[in-house]
């Protein structure tokens, strides 16, 4: 006995604008959670330092790369719209 499945709508591939818009987002966050590390390594306790030295690297990593692949597509992100971004989508 199987069972077959039958998809309703074809998936659709996301836009350039909404790739582009994805990976702001993704910049974005992506700070946030490396502010957020470098916070709680300050008042980290003697076993979570490792912790957040781990994650203050991963994130640091991370934004780098989001950073190259932004600029290879010619994305730059300013102030303004960064912080309209951050207020209205990135919640």
């Amino acid at each position: 006995m199987s069972e077959e499945y039958i998809r309703d709508e074809r998936i659709r591939d996301k836009s350039d604008d909404e790739k582009n818009l994805e990976l702001i987002i993704n910049v974005i966050k992506t700070k946030k959670e490396l502010n957020e590390a470098h916070k709680n390594f300050e008042y980290a306790e003697e076993g979570l330092i490792d912790y957040y030295a781990y994650q203050i690297k991963a994130n640091q990593i991370k934004l780098d790369y989001l950073m190259k692949k932004a600029r290879k597509k010619g994305i730059a992100l300013d102030m303004i719209n960064e912080i309209y971004i951050r207020n209205y989508k990135a919640q």
